[in-house]
């Protein structure tokens, strides 16, 4: 087997179903199409999946084309082993709605934190006001 250096070692998987993380945190599962020199993918037949809990939901999301920047994660998925998930299938509206429960969670706490960190005398930098980068 011969050794592509960077993104041409991708070629081999072009047509195969993948997995990609990306920066954001969303998770796409899709047919990988195209790549190029810089990473920039083009997935066919997408899905945005939301995981919560044991819960997933996925909504379709047909052509994407995903900046290679943004990618944290790629990974070919096995056909045979997909089904053989722990997690239970609901609709895009359930999930929706327990991931935007879950947020409201995640603030509370969140708020609770600083108010504690407060009392003691600490701040903490609002995430706005954060560089990215």
């Amino acid at each position: 087997m011969n050794y592509m250096p960077g993104t041409a070692s991708l070629i081999q998987d072009i047509d195969k179903k993948h997995l990609v993380l990306l920066r954001d945190g969303r998770t796409l599962i899709g047919y990988l199409r195209s790549i190029d020199q810089f990473a920039n993918l083009v997935l066919h037949q997408t899905v945005e999946r939301i995981h919560v809990g044991k819960k997933y939901g996925d909504i379709p999301r047909g052509i994407f084309l995903v900046r290679g920047e943004n990618v944290v994660l790629l990974g070919e998925i096995d056909l045979e082993k997909e089904s053989d998930t722990p997690l239970q299938q609901v609709s895009i509206e359930e999930i929706l709605e327990e991931q935007r429960v879950e947020q409201q969670a995640k603030q509370e706490s969140e708020k609770l934190k600083v108010k504690a960190l407060k009392q003691r005398g600490l701040s903490v930098p609002r995430a706005d006001t954060l560089d990215e980068y």
